[in-house]
């Protein structure tokens, strides 16, 4: 584990815990734990996987990515019927 291409290589979890951390909670404080619970799965659903660019999926958000993927796949799957 460790080497370039091995699957076990985690580096997109440390990828997005370092964004969260950087990004987002060392900017803010808060009162209670669920508070700051919410305001994380806030920023996951709203900004990181709606807005924020990629770099590793041509630059676009998680989620119009996905669509096109499926809107591919589902073109894909009528063409073959």
């Amino acid at each position: 584990m460790g080497r370039t291409g091995v699957c076990f290589d985690n580096a997109m979890a440390e990828s997005f815990w370092s964004t969260l951390k950087t990004e987002f909670y060392d900017r803010r404080k808060w009162k209670t734990r669920d508070e700051a619970r919410q305001a994380v799965a806030r920023w996951i659903e709203v900004f990181y996987n709606r807005r924020r660019r990629h770099s590793s999926i041509g630059n676009q958000p998680p989620v119009d990515f996905e669509n096109v993927y499926h809107q591919a796949a589902t073109a894909a799957d009528e063409n073959a019927a």
